[in-house]
């Protein structure tokens, strides 16, 4: 059949990842999810395989010049793909957007807000117009020349740089000098200057105390160090900075966290005296529209600002067209359930999900057709109530002539596709087949799918539903009250002890403010008091474990310390006198130096996408050859980190140390990782369970209050049930858990249930009802009753 006719984009031979020679028919013009339980291959053949097809044929038609400049991805491991149109990427990004990245640089409302300021505003008599760069904090023609833009500024003061007064320079007053010998060197050369070092800082007068601290003079003085009487120790030419100097040039220039985090502790961060904190030069600030300034627009809810532009007063045809643009631009915004957000968010603020949607809804905006969508998870973070407006937006973009892959979990999602592709059955070298291709409906027939037991409700199923698990009585409770943070006003909550609890209310009702930063920080401060319950505090999120793919499981949980210990213990390795340093990939010394340590090579080939090739040297092992050449039972280190948890956990069965982080692993459903596998090729989900995982192997007997935010994100229901079952071990081990979650099953099955809203921003941050699932449940006003009763059977 000809390709342009054929209706199907067809998949043969696909081997990302762990498929295995996958070949799947799929319709254009249709609504298709991809199902599957975690780790089962589903991302690896919609992103990995033709979302990276769909990208490598476009830039082919790319002049190969043009080509050069642009951040290609590989070539995926699949024999043919036809039938596939341009795709469109709108995946769940992890790393972090710049701080200067908003709400209104993402959807680009920021720029047509600039415009109609610059075309429409109101300018004070005489005034000059300006053009929309001046309307920007991120512009030299806009930016506060203060702050630079930033809208608040970082201050020090004597207080913060010397907190002991009564202690001597030589006894180390002055706390923001750096330590070890750059420190002593700033002292022999303050006292090289004339002043007295042994004094107490208090003593000094007040003129010499505001030099040393904050002087911009650097004067170069020969220094006569008397250190160590039995070394020689040579006079040096030594130049001086103050405290004030060093401190702010480490925040700002240094590479290192560490260095930052500690200079960041002698200052303060303020609003911007010059700005009030809204970045912007006064002629910016002088112009408004509909009587307001653009940063007060900036800072308004979404529904606020589309509000204000409605009810503007005619003001031309320029003003007319700029304020229908935006209004545009804001409808598929607040479709999505982020009309609570505003233009000047911060994107780094913004959960995964709240990303995706952003992005969704500008692509809506567009009015692409013909293309292929590919989405990672849209209901991510999304409320039930939610979820209704995100399927009508889906529908939306197959509408308008679009094709639309999304990988997903949520059975409301997976209920309202055309076409279902399961993968399975199960995860990692066990997974990746395709199960089913078809109508949602022909999954009931297929045994193997996990998916299908979840979707289709079994007789078993619903017994099991009928028999709730009886509700646990607390022991004590956190109290807080008069929280003011965000969109929380005054907010009065009880977290009760020793139990689950469940913390629901829609998107940006507040639950993560009231959980991961009121509840969190309350605790912390009292972990240390006398009586106080709580004796450890957990915070489990789903940040990456690490940020380079020399991260991995092993290394993050602790384990690799374990199996290089094993090795260095050997006869072989002792007799070669080796520690355990030889065994680390990360360091000279055993790993391979062509790849250090890396285990690939990055090829270069001009015009077409940079390639990874196995190092020619170690083949991949990251180690030299004379390291692999010490095996523990048989297997060199290389062969170690390539098992999976499930083989190493038979493999260490008989080490205690290993055996006890390989079945915390192993019974939160992790079974299917390698060891090695780096933390850059893990979801947000995944690494959150090996976080928990983490915990979990330490044995501890102290209250551990665990927070985890949203833990089922990313997981199939299946993975859920699993993730249940260790958190609610933890509670019948006597420890209290609170969770912040949209999963209805998860919230029938807490304790306790405190429910946030009724809104998002400012139309939430209250609690709208709080108590058992079914008292939650029958309450009038809150936007979860309704899903959680269903849930509940009620």
């Amino acid at each position: 059949m000809h390709q342009s006719t054929d209706p199907y984009v067809r998949v043969r031979g696909a081997r990302e990842h762990n498929l295995r020679g996958v070949d799947v028919d799929i319709p254009r013009d249709a609504l298709t999810v991809f199902t599957g339980v975690s780790g089962s291959g589903k991302s690896s053949l919609a992103f990995g395989t033709l979302y990276a097809e769909a990208q490598r044929r476009y830039f082919e038609s790319v002049a190969p010049y043009a080509r050069r400049l642009i951040h290609q991805i590989g070539a995926p491991k699949v024999d043919s793909v036809t039938g596939l149109p341009p795709a469109v990427s709108l995946e769940q990004r992890r790393s972090s957007p710049g701080s200067r990245s908003s709400v209104g640089t993402v959807t680009m409302l920021s720029n047509s807000l600039r415009m109609l300021y610059s075309r429409a505003g109101a300018y004070p008599p005489g005034a000059e117009r300006l053009d929309s760069d001046a309307f920007s904090p991120n512009t030299a023609a806009g930016a506060c020349p203060s702050c630079h833009g930033i809208g608040r500024i970082h201050r020090t003061d004597e207080r913060l740089l010397v907190p002991d007064a009564d202690l001597s320079i030589r006894q180390g007053a002055i706390a923001a000098w750096p330590g070890a010998w750059q420190g002593k060197n700033l002292r022999d050369i303050l006292e090289a200057l004339g002043h007295d070092v042994d004094a107490p800082w208090r003593e000094l007068p007040a003129k010499e105390r505001e030099w040393i601290l904050f002087t911009e003079e650097q004067p170069v003085v020969t220094v006569h160090p008397v250190r160590d009487a039995e070394r020689i120790q040579r006079p040096y030419q030594g130049t001086y900075m103050s405290a004030h100097r060093y401190v702010m040039r480490t925040f700002a220039d240094s590479k290192s966290a560490t260095l930052r985090a500690r200079a960041e502790k002698f200052l303060t961060d303020s609003p911007c005296p010059a700005c009030g904190g809204r970045r912007l030069r006064p002629e910016a600030l002088a112009v408004t529209f509909a009587g307001r300034t653009i940063a007060e627009l900036a800072a308004a809810a979404l529904i606020e600002l589309d509000d204000v532009l409605a009810s503007a007063p005619p003001g031309g045809e320029a003003a007319r067209v700029l304020v229908e643009d935006l209004r545009a631009r804001i409808a598929p915004v607040t479709e999505l359930g982020l009309g609570y957000l505003s233009l000047d968010r911060t994107a780094p603020s913004l959960s995964a999900g709240e990303l995706q949607r952003l992005r969704l809804a500008t692509q809506l905006k567009s009015g692409l057709f013909g293309v292929v969508y590919v989405l990672d998870e849209p209901s991510a973070g999304l409320h039930p109530a939610d979820t209704e407006a995100l399927l009508a937006v889906l529908d939306r973009l197959k509408a308008a002539g679009n094709t639309v892959f999304v990988v997903e979990h949520h059975l409301d999602v997976v209920r309202h596709a055309d076409w279902l592709v399961d993968v399975g059955p199960l995860a990692g070298e066990h997974g990746g087949r395709v199960l089913h291709s078809g109508p949602p409906a022909g999954l009931a027939d297929v045994a193997e799918s996990a998916t299908a037991r979840h979707l289709f409700a079994s007789p078993e199923r619903e017994r099991e539903r009928e028999r709730p698990r009886p509700v646990r009585e607390a022991r004590g409770a956190i109290r807080l009250s008069g929280v003011d943070r965000h969109n929380l006003r005054g907010v009065t909550a009880e977290f009760p002890l020793g139990v689950f609890t469940a913390v629901t209310g829609v998107s940006g009702s507040g639950k993560s403010t009231l959980v991961g930063q009121a509840l969190a920080a309350e605790v912390a401060g009292r972990l240390a008091e006398p009586g106080f319950p709580v004796r450890r505090l957990v915070k489990v999120d789903q940040k990456p474990i690490g940020r380079t793919p020399r991260s991995n499981l092993a290394t993050y949980t602790g384990l690799f310390d374990v199996v290089r210990r094993l090795f260095t213990a050997s006869d072989e390795a002792r007799a070669r006198g080796w520690k355990a340093g030889r065994f680390s990939f990360n360091v000279p010394g055993g790993r391979c130096e062509t790849c250090q340590g890396e285990g690939f090579v990055s090829v270069e080939l001009l015009f077409l996408p940079s390639t990874y090739a196995p190092c020619p040297e170690c083949g991949g092992a990251r180690y030299n050859a004379e390291t692999l050449q010490v095996r523990y039972e048989g297997l060199t280190i290389a062969e170690v980190l390539s098992l999976t948890v499930e083989a190493a956990a038979v493999f260490f069965a008989e080490v205690p140390a290993a055996a006890r982080s390989l079945r915390a692993l192993e019974d939160i459903g992790l079974g299917y990782l390698r060891l090695g596998q780096p933390a850059t090729e893990l979801s947000g989900g995944e690494a959150q369970r090996i976080k928990l995982a983490t915990e979990l192997q330490r044995l501890r007997r102290d209250h551990t209050l665990y927070l985890l935010d949203e833990p089922t994100t990313g997981l199939h229901p299946a993975d859920v049930l699993v993730l249940l079952r260790q958190l609610h071990g933890l509670v019948d081990a006597g420890h209290s858990v609170v969770v912040v979650e949209h999963d209805m099953d998860v919230v029938a099955g807490a304790d306790w249930v405190v429910d946030l809203g009724p809104g998002g921003g400012a139309e939430g941050g209250r609690v709208v009802a709080a108590g058992t699932p079914s008292e939650v449940a029958r309450t009038p006003g809150s936007r979860t009753a309704g899903y959680l009763a269903r849930a509940l059977g009620v």
